[in-house]
């Protein structure tokens, strides 16, 4: 069942780093509510560092991170990275981090660790498996002795379980063939579709990305150097052309 709209994020003047070295610097972005935006950058420009910091994994040590969950204004800066969760927050990590020696069905089940999720473990599994016919198929199957595209869906469906109002996917493309990018994108697009989800997505296959965007941002070592109102926008940039289509 879809949730309620209304649920969306801003950051503002936000600076973060690791230790005395700093990677974001200055950064402000919308994500306004039910629509998908992609923050485009190549590898090191600081979109995983983004990601953690809205998480509460890594520390701001400027700026603010501000949620608008159901119409109640959240100050996430100072959060842990469980109260962040807690208000229905969820990351897709890059990488997936599945648990490998565990099945489909137990890594699914681990989603849902926040109140709200255990209250509707079964709708929510359900409907998973009815998003990701393939998951039902092989809910048994260990989740290490399974493809990387399969291991996506785990991770989405895993990402699904925590009931989510708003989702970050960090590098979904990360190590699939193009065919199963491809596949991957309409699957966050479907969930978001289904869900009334507002979704920020970090990613540096630009044409995989636009796909499915309604909006978007170029991260250039640590700095947002252009936005892009629309999918179009984001084409017709002349740094986009510049650092992914090379003209």
């Amino acid at each position: 069942m879809p949730i309620l709209a209304g649920n969306s994020l801003e950051i503002a003047g936000l600076d973060a780093g690791y230790g005395a070295v700093r990677v974001l610097q200055g950064v402000s972005l919308s994500v306004p509510a039910g629509q998908t935006v992609v923050l485009l950058g190549t590898n090191g420009n600081g979109k995983t560092t983004l990601m953690r910091s809205i998480m509460g994994q890594i520390r701001a040590t400027a700026g603010r991170i501000r949620a608008s969950i159901e119409g109640q204004e959240r100050e996430l800066v100072g959060l842990s990275p469980e109260q962040v969760v807690e208000l229905g927050i969820v990351l897709v990590p890059e990488g997936r981090r599945l648990f490998p020696r565990l099945s489909v069905e137990q890594n699914l089940r681990l989603g849902a660790y926040r109140a709200t999720a255990r209250a509707a473990l079964g709708e929510n599994l359900a409907l998973c498996y009815e998003l990701f016919p393939r998951l039902a198929e092989r809910r048994a199957q260990l989740v290490g002795s399974m493809s990387g595209g399969e291991q996506q869906m785990v991770a989405l469906g895993r990402a699904l379980m925590s009931a989510p109002r708003i989702l970050l996917v960090d590098e979904p493309s990360v190590g699939l063939a193009p065919i199963l990018v491809a596949r991957t994108m309409e699957m966050i697009a479907e969930m978001k579709a289904r869900l009334g989800l507002t979704v920020l997505m970090a990613e540096q296959n630009f044409h995989q990305a636009v796909r499915i965007a309604d909006r978007g941002y170029v991260i250039v070592h640590g700095h947002i150097e252009f936005e892009g109102e629309s999918a179009a926008a984001l084409r017709d940039n002349d740094l986009v052309r510049q650092v992914y289509l090379g003209l």
